[in-house]
């Protein structure tokens, strides 16, 4: 792991801290697992946008999955 420094609002390093210490970890950690997930939402966004423009390049066409009504079973 790498040292690096950040400069934050106060009122963000108070939240951080007051949460931290309602979990028992560390700023360090929460910062990780934060930007874990900022990360993993950016990808889940740049995914959904991809397969956004997919479909509205190639929409689905009419009857295209209902051969596959048959399957679905709604637990009726």
């Amino acid at each position: 792991m790498r040292t690096i420094q950040m400069t934050l609002d106060e009122e963000l390093i108070e939240e951080v801290d007051k949460i931290v210490k309602e979990l028992e970890t560390t700023r360090s950690a929460f910062t990780r697992v934060a930007l874990r997930k900022a990360i993993n939402n950016i990808h889940v966004s740049r995914l959904e946008k991809k397969h956004r423009r997919g479909y509205e390049i190639h929409p689905v066409n009419k009857g295209e999955f209902s051969v596959w009504e048959e399957e679905q079973d709604w637990g009726d």
